[in-house]
């Protein structure tokens, strides 16, 4: 198994059910001991922000809130700057532990040894 997990996240609210999955894997990857490093992208982004979490449902899935918290307990959340920009989002706004980076970083642990990366 590899020891580092990189998940990015594209689906939000637009495709509940694929960012369902990804939060949820991410999670489980943590409680198990794993590295995880997720990347809010896309439709996503708008859950760094406080309480959107909150407003995302879907049936017979754990509550987003809870799976971002157990995340952010043991792993990494970050949101791409890119995507932090185009719905005017800063460092400000985010949830505490939520960082802000780009490609290069994404790419460097993209590539780093013992790195298994998923897109959802």
């Amino acid at each position: 198994m590899a020891k580092k997990l990189l998940i990015k996240v594209t689906a939000g609210s637009d495709a509940p059910e694929r960012c369902s999955q990804a939060f949820t894997v991410a999670a489980v990857a943590v409680a198990s001991g794993v590295d995880v490093s997720l990347w809010l992208t896309g439709e996503s982004a708008w859950f760094a922000l406080p309480g959107r979490a909150a407003e995302f449902e879907l049936p017979h899935a754990a509550p987003l809130p809870g799976l971002i918290d157990s995340i952010l307990a043991a792993g990494r959340i970050t949101l791409c700057t890119q995507c932090a920009a185009r719905r005017d989002i800063t460092e400000k706004d985010v949830l505490e532990g939520v960082r802000i980076a780009g490609a290069q970083v994404f790419v460097q642990e993209a590539v780093a040894d013992d790195t298994q990366a998923l897109v959802y």
